[in-house]
This record gives structure tokens, sequence and C-alpha cells, in this order.
């Protein structure tokens, strides 16, 4: 009785939204842009580069991947180093590296020059993704709605930001070339890196971290990074991507395909191994244990690859098929922007009235409405016949995924918030790089016909993925911000388990 008496009616003071508070969320959603901003914008480019740099629909793809599988197979072990030296730290060092490797895309002389330079541009944006999101947290003082107001506002910047990303990529392409979209990135991270120096106080699990990375006791060492976990990781997901891209061109017999294939497999069964044994996994297993945690993190999957890999076919079908120039196919994406900053502002006041399950159902629904919708375009379907599917498609994303991360946020300790974060988005990442490598063999044949035929059999995936996603939401905690705010109470009254304890939350 008491524990329900405390759910309802927490302890601990709520967190004005402040203006400190506000210039943080502005920082932290600088970086959320960059990293979000280069998932899209590329695609606009493709055509461009693919013709100055001799690249085929499968170079294409790994030109995109590089940057998505990167990203998304490091984003553990940089939420968990958050959570270890200082989230801040981390978030700083991300954005530098975002913003030299964006100078290398740039220069790129080749295609390999590119690729390679995209890869670092994951490991920068993976640096600062989950200790964006753990810094926002920190900043909102674990309070539920404070922390659903936040996550809205900072998830609408990226979301905005991906579907604004085709149509400045157009713009930037028509009056500088391709080359342009990356060296954009530079005054942003400048900005970015500032304000985190000047805006972002050093929190105290930050000076705690400091000071037990100087502490030379045994007893007080950090734990280490989960190396065998990581690099199993890495094998996994580039291994299965890398045979997706690859089978369309190759065909699913040949060795490389097929080898790769068998490599994904027996590398992510010695990770699901290792992850059980070891002291301090990248992947704690106990964290699936929890069923909203669970659920949210696998709509999450489903929202990225269909969205990720919808977006890469989408740009393909207006350069090869309808003939757009750059800047009129980034323009055709405009109606994107709309729906996502609408329904993003909106969700986090639905989340803190309703819990994160209504909305999470209510944006699946509308996103796979629009997908049904778009199966039934062709070569000849006029402009005004996307409209309502990219109107319809991004309402919905913009509903559901600030409801699907505070879900995350809230089923876990405050503790864990970098790594659960990571956890999220590291599946969201790779889903989205499956996706683009799944979606862009359907349309790697030559001709029009070819793309359209392909086009349409992944838009009916990716509504069948989101009605997956309805169940799945429905499996999802109704109340979740008021269940963590029970937790955050008993909390302050009981000692905290440490970083891998077991089914807490």
């Amino acid at each position: 009785m008491f524990r329900m008496k405390s759910a309802l009616t927490p302890l601990a003071p709520k967190t004005p939204f402040t203006r400190p508070l506000a210039r943080i969320v502005a920082t932290v959603s600088i970086g959320f842009v960059v990293t979000q901003l280069d998932v899209t914008i590329v695609n606009i480019a493709l055509a461009n580069i693919g013709a100055e740099l001799h690249a085929n629909v499968a170079g294409l793809q790994w030109i995109v991947d590089a940057y998505t599988l990167a990203f998304a197979v490091l984003m553990l072990s940089a939420g968990v180093l958050g959570d270890r030296l200082g989230t801040r730290r981390l978030y700083a060092a991300g954005i530098a590296v975002f913003a030299l490797a964006s100078l290398a895309c740039g220069l790129a002389l080749d295609s390999t020059m590119l690729v390679a330079a995209r890869a670092v541009q994951g490991i920068g944006a993976a640096a600062m993704l989950p200790n964006s999101l753990a810094l926002l947290n920190q900043a909102c003082g674990h309070d539920p709605k404070l922390r659903a107001r936040a996550v809205g506002l900072w998830t609408a910047a990226g979301a905005i930001s991906i579907a604004a990303g085709p149509v400045v990529g157009g713009m930037l392409i028509a009056a500088f070339g391709w080359r342009s979209i990356f060296l954009v990135n530079l005054p942003l991270c400048a900005a970015g890196l500032l304000a985190t120096l000047f805006w972002v106080p050093q929190t105290q699990t930050q000076r705690q971290a400091q000071a037990q990375a100087q502490d030379k006791t045994p007893g007080a060492r950090p734990r280490g990074i989960d190396l065998p976990g990581q690099c199993l990781a890495v094998v996994t997901l580039t291994a299965f991507t890398g045979a997706v891209i690859e089978c369309r061109p190759l065909g699913l017999t040949h060795p490389l395909v097929a080898g790769g294939f068998v490599l994904a497999l027996i590398a992510a069964i010695a990770f699901v191994m290792t992850e059980s044994r070891v002291a301090a996994p990248m992947l704690p297993p106990g964290l699936f244990g929890k069923r909203t945690f669970s659920a949210a993190v696998l709509f999450g999957v489903c929202v990225n690859l269909s969205y990720y890999g919808m977006v890469f076919v989408i740009s393909l079908y207006l350069q090869r098929v309808r003939g757009y120039t750059p800047l009129q196919a980034g323009l055709a994406f405009l109606p994107l922007t709309g729906g996502f900053l609408i329904s993003n502002v909106a969700s986090g006041w639905v989340v803190g009235r309703y819990g994160a399950r209504v909305p999470m159902i209510i944006g699946a629904i509308t996103g796979a409405s629009g997908y049904a919708l778009l199966c039934l375009v062709d070569a000849t379907t006029p402009l005004a016949g996307l409209l309502l599917p990219f109107l319809l498609i991004p309402s919905g994303m913009g509903l559901a995924v600030p409801a699907m991360t505070t879900a995350v946020l809230a089923s876990v300790d405050r503790q864990r918030a970098g790594t659960a974060s990571a956890v999220l988005n590291t599946a969201r990442q790779a889903g989205g790089a499956v996706g683009v490598a799944a979606y862009g063999a359907l349309v790697s044949g030559a001709g029009a016909a070819h793309i359209v035929n392909g086009m349409q059999a992944a838009t009916a995936i990716s509504a069948g993925l989101l009605v997956a996603g309805i169940v799945l939401a429905w499996l999802v905690h109704p109340q979740a911000h008021a269940q963590q705010a029970s937790d955050d109470t008993h909390a302050n009254a009981a000692p905290m388990h440490s970083a891998h304890s077991g089914r807490r939350g």
C-alpha cells in the first residue's frame, strides 16, 4: 500500500523548466541534429556522388551504411564510457571527432576514402548520441514529466533534421556541390562544442567518475570496456549487413555472401554467450528481462528499419524514375518536416498525460497507414499523390519515438540511463543499417520499373513492421513515467544497486 501511495505522490520535488535547462536542451540537441542530419542528407546526394566517384548502387549503400554501422556498434561502449568517465566529456569528444571526419568526407578523393571517413563520422556520432540523452536525463533531475517534455523537444530537433536533411541537402548541392553537405557540419559542431563547454555543468556523477578514475587503490579501479563483446558486435553487424548489400549483385550462393551470413550467425551466438559470462557486459542481459524495455527497443528497430530504408529507396525513385534534380527531390521531401515538428512537440504532452503506450500505438497505426498508401505509388503517380503518405509517416513516427524513448528511460535505474540509451539507439541504428541494405537490394537492378517494383515491396514490408510495432507498443507499461517516479522515490530511501545488478527497474 505504501508503494502504491508513493507512486501516486512522489516525495521528490519537481524540477522547473529553467533557462539553464533550456540551454542544456539546446546544446544536446545540436549533437542530435548533426548525427541525424547525416543519416538522410547523404541520400539526396547519392546520384551526384555515384557519378563523380564512379560508385554503383552497392557502393552507395556502403557510403550510407559505413556511417550507420559504426554508429550502431559503438554506441553501447560509448554509453558505458559515459556512465563511467563522464557524459559531458564523451559528448564533447564525439563532437570534435565528428567535425574532423566531416571535413575528411568533404575532401574525399574516391569512394573508398569517403566510406572510411563516413565510418569515422559514425564513431563521433556514437559518442554523442547516448551521452546527449544521458545529459538531458541528468539535467531534468530525473523528474518524469519534465523529462517527457525535454525528450519531446530533443527528439523534435533530431526528427526535424532527419526530415529536413533531403531539403537542405538539395539546396546545398544545387548551390555548392555534394561536398558541401559534409562541410556544413563544421559550424554546427563548433557551436555545439562551445555550448557544451560553457553551458553544460559537470554533474556529481561525472565528478565521482573522475575521482574514481584518479584513485589508484586496487578496490577503486573502474571496470574496463567489454572488448570481446564489442568486437563480436562489430563482426556480427558488419558481416550481416555486408552480406545483405552484396547479395543482389553477387548472388546468395557466392562464397562472400554465404560466408558473411555464416560468420554473422557464429559471431552473434558467440556474442550472446560472452555477454552472459563476463563480469561487465556491454549489453547487460538483465535489461531485457524488463518487458517494457524489450518491447520499446524492438519497437525502435521496426521504426528505423522501415524509415531509413524507405528514405534511401525514395531518393533513388525521385531522381532515377521521376528524373528530379537533387533540389527538386529535396523539396519533394518537404512535407516530412511539418509532420515531425507538430507530432514531436505534442508527444511530450501526451506521454506526460497518458503514459508511453497510447502515443506509441497511435503513432504506429498512423505510420503504417502512410506506408500502405505509399505502396500504391508508381512511375506515373503525380507528386500530389505522395503528399498524404509523406504527412502520415512522420506524424506517426514523431508521436511514437519520444514516447518510446521515455519508456526506455523509465524502465531502468537512473545510473543506467546512459547504457539504456545506448542499447536503444544501437538497436535503432542497426535496424536502419539493415533497412538500407535490404531495401537497397530490392531496387539495385537496372531500369525504372525495377526501382518502382522494389519500392512497392519495401513499403509493404514497412507497413508490416509498424503493424508489428502496434503489438510491441501494447506490451509497454501504460504509465511508465509514473512507475519511474515510484522507483526514484524508493531509490532515495534505499541503497542503489550496482551498475550490473539484475532485474531492478
